[in-house]
Order: C-alpha cells, then sequence, then structure tokens
C-alpha cells in the first residue's frame, strides 16, 4: 500500500510540474516582446585604475571611467569595474554604469552590469539592462548585448533591447 501511495504521488507531482512547466512557458510565449538593435561607439573619455587589494596574486584593482556613446545608443556613462589582473596581464572585470542619454531616440537613463576579459590589449564583454533602472522616455527597458575593441580606448557596443 505504502508504495503504490508513493507511486501515485511521485505521479502526480511529476503530471502537476509538467502542467506548470506547460502554462508558465504559454505565459512566456505570450508575453513576447519586440527586440530592437542598437549599435554604438563607445569612447573612454578618461580612466584611473588604483590597487583595491595587492596582498596576493592575482592583483585586484578599482577601475573609474567615463564613456561617451554614439550612434543608436548616445550619451555618456560613469563607469566602475572591479578588475583581477593576472601575472600575464590578462584580466577580468565586472562593472556597473548608469547610461544617460537616448536609446533609439528616447531619452532617460539605466544601468547597465557587465562582464569583461581582456587579452592582448582587446577586450570583450557582455552586459545587461538591470531590470526597472530604466527612468523617463526609457522606463520598463530591458536588455542584453556587449562590446569588444581595444582595453582603455574604444569599443563597438551593442544592445539588444526591449520595454516590457
Amino acid at each position: 500500500m505504502a508504495i503504490l501511495t508513493i507511486f501515485c504521488l511521485s505521479t502526480w507531482l511529476t503530471a502537476s510540474a509538467e502542467s506548470g512547466k506547460e502554462t508558465n512557458m504559454n505565459t512566456a510565449q505570450s508575453q513576447t516582446h519586440t527586440r530592437k538593435r542598437a549599435k554604438a561607439k563607445i569612447t573612454v573619455q578618461n580612466s584611473e585604475a588604483k590597487p583595491y587589494d595587492q596582498t596576493v596574486s592575482p592583483a585586484l584593482v578599482e577601475i573609474r571611467l567615463s564613456e561617451t556613446f554614439t550612434g543608436g545608443i548616445d550619451g555618456e556613462s560613469p563607469v566602475r569595474a572591479l578588475q583581477v589582473l593576472r601575472d600575464d596581464k590578462s584580466a577580468c572585470l565586472v562593472s556597473a554604469q548608469r547610461f544617460s542619454g537616448k536609446l533609439g531616440g528616447r531619452q532617460g537613463t539605466f544601468v547597465l552590469q557587465g562582464s569583461e576579459t581582456v587579452e592582448n590589449g582587446k577586450i570583450k564583454a557582455t552586459w545587461f539592462v538591470i531590470p526597472g533602472s530604466g527612468t523617463s522616455d526609457l522606463s520598463g527597458l530591458r536588455g542584453e548585448g556587449g562590446f569588444d575593441g581595444d582595453f582603455g580606448k574604444g569599443s563597438d557596443g551593442w544592445l539588444d533591447y526591449w520595454f516590457e
């Protein structure tokens, strides 16, 4: 009897979970948003690196940047990043920045969170819009993208975005 009860309960839980997945999938599909892609040239206006923790290797460095964006993303952004600098001079970073300007003709601000890698003087990054960070005409903004270019000099960036 106990084995039958466990089997029935297990079958019921599996069926309920599958039913929930279908409901969640249908909800997600019905809430698809039109995505657009904006591209920009990103220029570093100034940068400053300060030791954060160099007690052992790899060193941790705080980086402050000021960037301008031109193109489909048009404005400026201060950036704060923490960098893990390896002995071979390659690095990985995490960053946060508040963009202020226009995206697709809409004015406002939003926050990007990034993850970057640097090798041989080249930077590659992915980033996403922090949900709920959009203001003014950019309220409800969601998105993800990235950039690549020469570390500390400039990059080509893109953002695939939508509004909720």
